[in-house]
């Protein structure tokens, strides 16, 4: 498919350019094109997101996930530390309920970011509050193979200083370490 903004050849299925970010029309997006006299309220990628959007949508998605985690994970260290109260000391109950908080916090972790970014809505609820949408490099929906890939490799733009996220202030395509790896763009849904 070609894009009418920048030239570049895209894949026939693509939603959105894998060069510019411009959505891409197609026969059927075509038909959906408003009148000029019409009010059409449809959504369109307007611009990859900034290093400030993703910023502010993960803080969001940080308090989110944390306040989850602790809502499970307290009722269980309890339950936990109740069970072993009789065999065990207090710093082994300690340890225990700390690695179970560790274990629980980073599964959920995992399945908030992965399962969000991969379902229809192509975000978590930080990004969707935002107009923020996760795409593959053509503008398609992630798979849950590439949203896990995504989520794991957000340890390699963690290590030296954060320098992985804040490539995306910089980067053509405002992608961090962790896009460049998974091959996913994040843009800025204008309703």
């Amino acid at each position: 498919m070609f894009c009418s903004k920048c030239g570049k050849i895209n894949e026939d299925y693509a939603r959105f350019c894998s060069e510019c970010g411009d959505q891409l029309i197609t026969s059927k997006t075509k038909s959906l094109q408003p009148e000029p006299a019409q009010n059409f309220n449809s959504e369109s990628a307007c611009c990859y997101a900034g290093f400030w959007y993703r910023t502010l949508a993960w803080i969001i998605d940080t308090i989110i996930a944390s306040s989850v985690v602790i809502i499970i994970c307290l009722p269980l260290g309890f339950a936990l530390g109740a069970s072993m109260a009789d065999t065990s000391t207090a710093s082994e109950i300690s340890s225990a309920g700390k690695a179970l908080g560790y274990i629980l916090g980073t599964l959920l972790s995992w399945l908030y970011f992965t399962i969000s970014e991969s379902s229809s809505w192509q975000a978590t609820l930080g990004k969707k509050l935002l107009g923020l949408r996760v795409t593959d490099e053509s503008g398609n929906r992630i798979s849950f193979g590439k949203a896990n890939g995504r989520y794991w490799s957000k340890i390699l733009s963690g290590l030296l200083l954060y320098a992985g996220y804040i490539m995306v202030a910089f980067t053509e395509k405002k992608q961090g370490l962790h896009d460049k790896i998974a091959g996913t763009l994040v843009f800025k849904i204008q309703a």
